[in-house]
């Protein structure tokens, strides 16, 4: 009964810390602090077998167009956490973000 309890207590704890282990990379070609106000572009990415199928490529002049790229961001979410955990890592999605220059005073559209 007692390696019962320490067994669930094991896979309680490693499922809460796969569910809060989430993370991102994030680059900022022109330096500079992290950008926080909501993305111009944000969409989610589909991958499969644990991050090993799938490849996706964002057209970042699509999207910002003659404006200069001020972060790119791909993000491993709690949503998409809890997705690849209810799958056993089948359907493992990721999201992946674009900030954009904006003149001074002009906030992101959050698109």
């Amino acid at each position: 009964m007692a390696d019962n309890n320490k067994l669930i207590r094991v896979l309680m704890l490693c499922t809460l810390l796969f569910l809060t282990a989430c993370s991102s990379v994030t680059i900022r070609p022109y330096g500079g602090e992290k950008v926080t106000t909501e993305p111009d572009y944000k969409e989610s990415k589909d991958y499969y077998l644990a991050w090993l199928l799938g490849e996706h490529n964002v057209n970042v002049s699509d999207i910002c167009g003659e404006r200069r790229v001020m972060q790119m961001q791909t993000v491993n979410s709690l949503y998409d956490m809890v997705v690849s955990f209810a799958s056993i890592l089948i359907y493992t999605p990721r999201t992946a973000k674009v900030w954009c220059e904006h003149p001074y005073g002009e906030e992101a559209s959050g698109g």
